[in-house]
């Protein structure tokens, strides 16, 4: 069987991220009427879900932990382009973009992605089985990450309000990119163990499959780079009107990051949930908490670096009640990794954990 391999070639895979693209291109700076809405929004679902056949494809080529790698990574940037290119164009009215967006990702991946994929893993064997060190190492590092470029600006006293001053800014994305880049040598040059699946049985799913060729892996990686850019620029199109949506309903301006967040992580959901799926757990967990470390990682160093450009105050600081979601999601994920097996119930934690946080988004 070459079902890995004929993810490379089928048709729709291939025309679906050409044709986002072509779609962004013509609707890139236009006023969208409700029928382009529409169609960009069917381009960007179709760009999501070609996006995780070629990340399948290029995971089966290099195999774990660089396949969850790559597409967390690849994500992660097109995201922070997304986010930096909004706070050019807006001014002061996205000073808490950086903050909604990356603490949404968080939200996301560490309670929605990992629960979801915790709940389908254990639905099927009763058990979900994964690697404590790798999985605990980390959660550590999404934690620390958070904490130093989310939570201290609220409690620093060198600027009024919660954000950084200048020297702490450049000291949080100096700190972030050297853990997050400790982390990425981990993960794949001195502990690659500790990040590969421990589940019986789970190796031998895919082993009789023949690997992809290098040059269909290169087609497959080109591809999900031009689906990604197309999930994030449509994503930026229809913002408007998700951003008008909004506000009629009378939510708060911060459910926009949080919508962001959702759409550009798509592909990361379908792709954990995928491998939970398939009895791949640990694959499960590298993509949603690394795209949580990426998300931080990444985002605060370019948000800094951007600083130079964007005028009026970046607030980075969380609110009280992120501050308590945030704590009790680090709190109850140690407790879920610690034991290196959960069941249903831990699942259905950080999914109720999850469905807070969005509660409270729009109803603050």
């Amino acid at each position: 069987m070459k079902a890995m391999v004929g993810l490379a070639v089928r048709s729709w895979s291939v025309v679906i991220p050409l044709l986002a693209a072509l779609v962004l291109a013509v609707s890139w700076g236009r006023d969208l009427g409700p029928a382009v809405v529409v169609l960009v929004s069917a381009a960007l679902v179709g760009a999501v879900l070609s996006a995780v056949s070629h990340a399948e494809v290029v995971a089966h080529r290099v195999g774990e932990p660089f396949g969850s790698l790559i597409l967390a990574v690849a994500v992660t940037i097109i995201e922070v382009g997304l986010i930096v290119t909004l706070m050019l164009s807006s001014g002061d009215k996205a000073a808490s973009l950086a903050r909604d967006t990356v603490f949404a990702a968080v939200m996301i991946t560490c309670n929605g992605i990992l629960g979801l994929s915790l709940l389908v893993a254990a639905a099927r064997r009763r058990l979900a089985v994964f690697n404590a060190e790798g999985t605990g190492g980390a959660l550590a590092t999404v934690a620390t990450l958070a904490t130093l470029s989310l939570v201290l600006p609220t409690f620093t006293t060198s600027e009024p309000g919660p954000v950084f001053s200048a020297s702490q800014l450049i000291f949080a994305a100096t700190a972030s990119l050297v853990l997050y880049g400790v982390f990425v040598m981990v993960q794949t040059v001195r502990h690659p163990g500790d990040f590969l699946p421990v589940e019986e049985g789970e190796h031998t799913e895919h082993e009789h499959d023949e690997l992809p060729s290098n040059k269909q892996a290169f087609v497959s990686l080109s591809l999900l780079l031009v689906a990604l850019i197309g999930v994030v620029g449509l994503a930026k199109l229809v913002s408007p009107s998700i951003e008008s949506g909004i506000a009629a309903a009378g939510l708060p301006a911060s459910a926009v990051g949080v919508v962001i967040a959702l759409l550009v992580l798509l592909p990361e959901t379908i792709a954990a949930v995928r491998a939970a799926r398939r009895e791949r757990v640990q694959i499960s967990l590298n993509l949603a908490l690394g795209s949580a470390m990426a998300s931080i990682g990444l985002t605060i160093p370019a948000i800094a670096l951007a600083s130079i450009w964007i005028e009026g105050p970046l607030m980075l600081g969380l609110g009280a009640t992120q501050m308590v979601l945030l704590a009790l999601t680090v709190v109850v994920g140690a407790l879920t990794v610690v034991p290196g097996r959960a069941t249903l119930l831990q699942g259905c934690v950080h999914l109720v954990l999850f469905s807070a946080f969005v509660f409270l988004a729009v109803s603050p």
